[in-house]
């Protein structure tokens, strides 16, 4: 049954839809020997397809693997990074990293911490990136000053972000300190450095910033204790349930 090349590319679990995306765009996929195009159909069944000169096919997809990653600082979330910077790959061991199509899910900026999910289930991360879904992330948040309710309020309801209102926000103070406020921040909706921007924007600026858990997945497991910085463990059944169920609805 013919599918768009980038998501038979990731349901084999060769790399997410976004990456599989940008390897046809760079010229790396072929499809019965020739040059495969953005949106191109094929059947796994009938057609060769080959990455980097090596075919693959759906009996060689690799088991799938679903990591919880505790991210330290320094630290950037990607597979390979031009300027030599240590990845979130680095911190697993070469028998899960290498050869599997590991990625990571979502992103944390090089000065965050905390809860990421790593898998090569390329649907999973495709609906999990989707900006339809709406799985809530947690996140404790030192901030710069103590921002009053009012400010707080407005955090809630909305900020505007280049044009766009960012959706409402669970914000409350957690612990204040001499100059600075411990803030939980609940998101549905993950835009690009969205906490860093908005306390920037009214004035209360970002000093740490670690996510705590993603849905029900916490770093803090009952039984297991807490996950340590740079270490990572396997979801447990019911986690990867929850997360399928999440995305179950999406429309995209």
């Amino acid at each position: 049954m013919q599918a768009r090349l980038q998501k038979i590319l990731s349901q084999w679990g060769i790399a997410s839809r976004r990456e599989a995306e940008e390897m046809i765009k760079q010229s790396r996929v072929l499809i019965n020997g020739e040059l495969a195009r953005l949106g191109q159909k094929a059947d796994p069944q009938t057609d060769t397809i080959t990455v980097d000169g090596k075919q693959v096919s759906i009996v060689q997809r690799p088991k799938l693997i679903y990591l919880l990653l505790h991210k330290p600082v320094g630290v950037v979330t990607t597979c390979e990074d031009p300027q030599g910077r240590p990845t979130v790959l680095d911190l697993l061991p070469k028998q899960i990293s290498s050869g599997q199509g590991i990625h990571p899910v979502g992103r944390l900026d090089i000065d965050s911490t905390g809860a990421l999910i790593l898998t090569n289930d390329g649907e999973l991360t495709f609906g999990l990136t989707h900006p339809s879904h709406s799985i809530p992330k947690t996140y404790r948040v030192l901030v710069k000053g103590h921002p009053s309710q009012e400010v707080l309020q407005i955090w809630r309801q909305g900020v505007v972000l280049e044009g766009r209102k960012t959706q409402p926000t669970q914000v409350q103070v957690i612990e204040k300190l001499a100059s600075s406020c411990c803030l939980e921040i609940i998101l549905k909706e993950g835009r690009n450095r969205q906490i860093r921007r908005i306390a920037q924007q009214l004035g209360y600026p970002v000093i740490e910033l670690h996510r705590t858990a993603i849905g029900s997945i916490q770093l803090q497991t009952p039984g297991k204790g807490y996950l340590a910085k740079g270490e990572y463990r396997h979801l447990e059944e019911f986690e990867i349930r929850f997360l399928k169920k999440a995305i179950a609805a999406v429309s995209y």
